[in-house]
């Protein structure tokens, strides 16, 4: 529109997830207009997040480091460990202070109609670790979709042949939440997975 510059600015902000062309529009023109210090800052901190952070060569989480913090940290739980699907599932437990074990971040879940099987989302891997003999309990902590649910369901065929306890988060009714608003997915298994009171 304005130049060819700044609608290459415009689509370089369409990557972002739910970013469509008004909003990377908008975005584009505030930073042009009135913030460019603020927008160079966010060139540099791109750049050096892109040169810089990776994935651990042990738990596939995100760190500067070959190994992060979570997995060298001596103050974990080597015996527990928690499988997510992406890094943010990491920060959002890391947030709730409610897990002191370690992880294995798959990066995805299995969806065969996507072309996406184990090997795509390294369980054989995430096998071999488990088969080292050091944890004793794996808490699936996979998203609460189809596919979340068919990739927890795997990896526990997967590993009958290891004596490790395999255990999935509880899912149910959120906390605050009314039950004339929540789902009936969501209800099944609140029921499912109620908890003994007395």
């Amino acid at each position: 529109m304005f130049s060819d510059r700044f609608d290459q600015l415009v689509q370089a902000l369409r990557i972002l997830p739910s970013v469509g062309p008004k909003s990377a529009q908008r975005m584009a023109l505030h930073m042009i207009m009135k913030n460019r210090e603020g927008a160079i800052g966010l060139a540099h901190a791109l750049n050096e997040a892109t040169s810089y952070i990776h994935e651990c060569t042990m738990c596939h989480s995100l760190t500067e480091n070959e190994v992060c913090d979570i997995c060298i940290s001596t103050e974990r739980d080597d015996h527990l460990l928690c499988v997510v699907e992406s890094p943010a599932d990491v920060m959002a437990i890391e947030q709730s202070g409610s897990f002191r074990g370690k992880y294995h971040v798959l990066g995805g879940h299995l969806s065969p109609l996507d072309g996406i099987g184990p090997e795509e989302i390294g369980i054989p891997y995430l096998i071999q670790r488990l088969a080292q003999g050091s944890v004793e309990e794996v808490i699936l902590a996979t998203n609460a979709t189809v596919e979340g649910q068919a990739t927890a369901h795997y990896l526990v065929e997967a590993t009958k042949h290891l004596s490790i306890q395999m255990t999935r988060i509880a899912q149910g009714v959120p906390q605050g939440g009314e039950l004339e608003y929540v789902d009936s997915h969501t209800l099944s298994q609140a029921v499912h997975n109620r908890m003994r009171m007395k």
